[in-house]
């Protein structure tokens, strides 16, 4: 059966070079709360087991609460959506997020901040 034939959404994980990956981390906050794990075929950060950023292909998205999230959105954030039509509620991209790296370390102090409110993760 071809990709065409396939019903339902096609899903695709692309994994992250190796510079996206290494200005991911670049990014991440220097915070002791802060570990960075393997996650969609890449890597994410993550604080209280909360996951606050990751990298899907070479995309970095950040996990903000609903009024940063208006705020990046209105500045031309996207939506994650690691299969088409179902987004991940909370986390929005920042476009050439590598050339901007002042916006890029704002936002990832934010979803941290915002991960830290949420408190540990429920087991």
């Amino acid at each position: 059966m071809s990709e065409q034939d396939h019903e339902g959404p096609a899903v695709t994980h692309a994994k992250s070079s190796r510079d996206a990956q290494d200005a991911f981390r670049a990014v991440v906050p220097d915070d002791a709360r802060v570990s960075v794990r393997p996650m969609f075929g890449s890597v994410a950060a993550f604080a209280n087991d909360q996951m606050f950023m990751c990298l899907f292909a070479d995309e970095l998205y950040y996990r903000l609460g609903e009024e940063d999230r208006t705020g990046l959105e209105a500045a031309g954030g996207r939506a994650l959506e690691p299969m088409p039509g179902r987004p991940m509620r909370e986390y929005v991209g920042l476009a050439e997020w590598r050339s901007r790296t002042v916006p890029s370390r704002e936002w990832a102090e934010r979803a941290l901040a915002y991960a830290i409110s949420l408190g540990p993760k429920k087991k």
